[in-house]
């Protein structure tokens, strides 16, 4: 990315075809569409890229198998096409998950779910692709042969099982369905498809927040912003305006979005997640654990942690603050210790995490629209494009709804091209250049986490031995990562190094906070030079992340008394 410096400066001076609103995925995702088609972009993000709702998923790029028992056909079908896309387009960001369904007591694994998940298969075939047809979103055909593919389904035996979830060996499971979807790091995801939008050349800048709409003629020409680290204020011209801020959406003239559009207020839902040491809940592969009432979550092995999640409860609170309640992460725990037999207590979680997302309230309780995970498209009078709902896994057919709308009303002919254009380009672990000091086990999260780019953090670890370390003592994150992500991610403060360019708030919470742990103060101190902290300012720093990770729940034993402590 460009230094922020010089996109507030481009923002302030230049006049944009398209301006967008939001650094989450969906906005990204819009900035990447438009200026992939020729428009010249501007966003802004008054937070930090992917703050809100996007770095507080579970983290799958799936397909949504609850939604089959909504009948909601399209919908999943739609998520498996963009799943299997992301595989190609981000081989290194999104993975393949096996999953399994297990059975107990001699049962056969249930037989509606063996239902279901033929369905999912059937799905999950990309008929349109293989006659190379075009579909929405700008779909065409492509090399089958480079694509990943998901296996059937199949049933396994208890033993397969248990080498799945070795977490299930006191229960001795007799059987199951195993299952595939996909998994990413939700924020680096935002960031790679915000680093491909500037290298069409679109500008972004995070910690700018939009004060109004700039109208002339009764039309959006742009917005007035306000810097938030210096309170500057000034105006991003632009022809169109994009309001991709997903739960946030009715803040912007919301008078012109509820009587124009007739969009019903939106009422966030919580989702609450946590994360635990390996050890103590071992997975290989995810779980789909019963949560009582007809529900279930998730337990999954991601970035050396087991993640459980989620809930899904009405939230009247603070957006712009959620933490998890304690009864929802004594849910989450209630849960995983009926299914797999374990004692574990707040005081074994490494992290905790909530995000919202938003619910349509019509006022009538028996008609309330959950449009979540469906994409909605709005244009009011001024002319600005709003496009809320979705679900990450189809992030990128939401930006083309917006972009179309845009290129229908310019009268242009620039169809959709993301389907076509990588997200980062892939390294292999074994072919990075190994630098003295760096573990092993680094370098294959590097390449997983920044592709190609991983060469560059090699190359800031090779600078000084110092930045070669780990930045906590079990999780493979190395010091030069803070460093980079300083030069080159946009990093405003340490909490956006320790919650987004890492995930290590959400992962190694307790270390991260331990009053005696030097790790924060190592990662303020290298970047300090950077961003030009001085001694007062990495202490002003290490205070703002303890009140960040307080604000935002990552350390659940601070929340307050849980009755599984």
């Amino acid at each position: 990315m460009i230094a922020r410096a010089e996109a507030i400066a481009a923002l302030a001076s230049q006049e944009f075809d398209v301006v967008v609103i939001g650094g989450g995925i969906t906005g990204a995702g819009v900035a990447l569409d438009a200026a992939s088609r020729g428009y010249s972009v501007g966003l802004v993000e008054k937070g930090d890229y992917a703050s809100g709702t996007s770095s507080r998923s579970s983290k799958l790029v799936h397909g949504g198998l609850r939604y089959l028992q909504q009948f909601d056909l399209g919908l999943v079908r739609e998520a498996l096409l963009e799943r299997q896309l992301m595989v190609a387009l981000a081989p290194h960001l999104v993975h393949p998950l096996p999953l399994v369904v297990a059975a107990f007591e001699g049962q056969r694994p249930d037989r509606m779910v063996g239902l279901g998940l033929n369905m999912y298969d059937v799905l999950s075939i990309d008929k349109r692709r293989r006659r190379g047809r075009r579909g929405k979103g700008g779909e065409s055909e492509r090399d089958e042969s480079e694509e990943w593919a998901p296996e059937r389904h199949r049933m396994i035996t208890g033993e397969e099982v248990l080498e799945h979830l070795p977490a299930l060996g006191a229960r001795q499971p007799t059987g199951g369905y195993l299952f595939y979807d996909c998994q990413t790091d939700d924020s680096r995801l935002v960031l790679t498809v915000l680093a491909e939008a500037q290298r069409f050349g679109a500008v972004a800048a995070n910690g700018v927040e939009v004060t109004d709409l700039v109208e002339s003629g009764g039309r959006a020409t742009g917005v007035a912003v306000r810097d938030v680290d210096t309170g500057d204020s000034f105006t991003v011209r632009g022809h169109n305006v994009v309001n991709a801020t997903g739960v946030w959406a009715d803040r912007i003239r919301p008078d012109e979005l509820f009587d124009e559009a007739e969009i019903p207020r939106i009422s966030p839902s919580r989702g609450t997640h946590i994360t635990l040491p390996h050890s103590s809940l071992p997975l290989i592969s995810g779980a789909i654990v019963p949560a009582g009432e007809g529900r279930s979550i998730f337990a999954l092995p991601w970035l050396g942690r087991t993640l459980v999640g989620t809930t899904d409860n009405d939230y009247e609170g603070d957006i712009d603050a959620v933490a998890p309640e304690l009864s929802d992460i004594d849910y989450l725990l209630d849960a995983v210790n009926l299914y797999f037999l374990t004692e574990l207590t707040v005081a074994d979680l490494t992290g905790s995490f909530a995000g919202v997302r938003p619910l349509i309230a019509t006022g009538d309780p028996k008609k309330s629209v959950d449009i979540s995970r469906r994409a909605e498209l709005y244009e009011t009078s001024s002319g600005m494009v709003t496009i809320t709902g979705g679900k990450l896994t189809t992030w990128r057919r939401m930006a083309a709804m917006a972009v179309d709308s845009i290129v229908e009303r310019d009268g242009r002919d620039a169809p959709c091209r993301t389907h076509e254009i990588p997200l980062g380009q892939v390294v292999a672990p074994e072919d990075l250049v190994r630098v003295e000091g760096v573990a092993p086990e680094a370098y294959v999260a590097l390449a997983n986490r920044y592709g190609h780019e991983a060469i560059a953090v090699l190359e800031v670890a090779a600078e000084n031995s110092d930045l070669t370390k780990p930045i906590v003592c079990d999780l493979p994150d190395i010091l030069a990562e803070a460093v980079f992500a300083a030069r080159h991610e946009q990093v405003r403060c340490l909490s956006d190094v320790l919650l987004r360019r890492t995930r290590l708030g959400i992962l190694a919470a307790p270390e991260l906070l331990d009053p005696g742990s030097d790790a924060p103060r190592r990662v303020a101190a290298a970047i300090a030079p950077e961003l030009g902290w001085d001694l007062a300012r990495v202490q002003r720093e290490l205070d703002g992340w303890r009140l960040d990770a307080a604000r935002e729940g990552v350390l659940a034993t601070a929340i307050g008394p849980s009755k599984r402590l």
